[in-house]
């Protein structure tokens, strides 16, 4: 059975730093959890590629039409946010899936947030915010008419369900209650705590850009592959999507250009929604260049067996507490400042609204 703790499409850092990027870090984003230690980034990612792409494997279970599911049917809840700030407007996304590793898809589920105190104060229950919380697909698998949940195979669609603008005022811990009204007529529920936090570690809108000087494809003496994982062989003429690849994230706020700037790796993701997320932004990236500035970071410079060492980019944005979480993507307006961000599975069509709200780039 798939334990409680909630879901991340963490990639665990078995990746070390250099000694000359250990010092680079900014030692002072880094997030204080009060002496509760967060759950395992590489035990969860795991589970989740397991639950996603395992069933893949499995044949069809008999027809279940009672309303008491067994264990290995019953729905379990997974928390896929990796920052919730408190006092502020947030995504909250939570993958749901059953042990025998179907995972719910389509229509909408509610959620129901509640709050459980501080370490140093815990309470009972107090009753928050709910939520109706909508299906996001994982880019490039095919959309259903099915107005309502039902389990899939993750052949057949796999994604999370996010709510927005959810504001839980109070730092600390909150459990969130699913319930979901499935197709076949039953209801399940399901549960997954996590934590909130009054300032960020990662960036944030409102904060002034990391002005990084993350490899393009002009950069020399570096791997293409560490680039874009992609591009493991044939040099940097095979890096993919080369207008992802063209300018630093510094570059761009020097000419005070708007930027939406990608953090993955599409081939070393855990939870493999970082290659369908970075070809749609890819997709994005053509169809608005005359919009804003669009950058892919690699995460990783090198990865073997051996030896996993982390760009020193993506350090400095989305390496935290030993884990590096991703795929992230931030954008950045033409004051160099970030306007928002989005963590885990994007949702595509709130980018593209933020791309035709703004203005052409002169």
């Amino acid at each position: 059975m798939l334990p409680a703790p909630g879901l991340g499409a963490r990639v665990p850092l078995a990746a070390r730093l250099t000694r000359r990027e250990r010092r680079g870090r900014d030692s002072r984003r880094t997030r204080e959890y009060g002496g509760v230690k967060p759950p395992s980034a590489a035990l969860i990612a795991s589970l989740l590629a397991v639950a996603l792409l395992g069933a893949a494997c499995t044949s069809d279970p008999p027809d279940d039409t009672t309303k008491t599911p067994a264990a290995a049917e019953q729905m379990q809840a997974f928390f896929a946010s990796y920052e919730v700030l408190a006092g502020q407007p947030n995504r909250i996304e939570v993958g749901l899936m059953r042990a025998d590793q179907r995972s719910l898809s389509y229509g909408t589920v509610e959620f129901r947030f509640s709050y459980l105190g501080t370490q140093d104060n815990p309470s009972a229950a107090q009753a928050g915010p709910t939520a109706t919380a909508k299906f996001l697909l994982v880019p490039g698998m095919k959309a259903s008419s099915q107005p309502k949940p039902t389990f899939t195979l993750p052949t057949v669609a796999r994604g999370v369900y996010e709510a927005e603008n959810i504001t839980l005022e109070q730092p600390g811990f909150w459990n969130v209650d699913v319930v979901a009204d499935l197709a076949d007529g039953s209801t399940q529920s399901a549960s997954a705590k996590f934590d909130t936090v009054s300032k960020p570690s990662y960036p944030a809108p409102g904060e002034p850009a990391l002005k990084t000087q993350n490899d393009t494809m002009s950069t020399k003496g570096v791997a293409a592959s560490a680039i874009d994982s992609r591009a493991l062989t044939g040099g940097k003429g095979a890096i993919p999507d080369p207008e992802l690849h063209q300018t630093t994230i510094a570059d761009a706020i020097k000419h005070h250009e708007p930027a939406f700037v990608l953090f993955s790796t599409p081939v070393y993701c855990i939870s493999k929604f970082c290659g369908p997320v970075t070809d749609s932004i890819a997709q994005l990236a053509k169809q608005y260049s005359d919009k804003a500035v669009f950058i892919h970071v690699e995460i990783y410079k090198e990865y073997t067996d051996q030896k996993k060492v982390i760009n020193q980019a993506a350090a400095d944005w989305v390496y935290r507490n030993g884990d590096v979480t991703e795929p992230w993507l931030f954008e950045i307006g033409s004051d160099g400042r970030i306007v928002d961000r989005w963590q885990n599975l994007i949702d595509l069509q709130e980018v593209q609204q933020a791309l035709q709200n703004l203005p052409a780039m002169r």
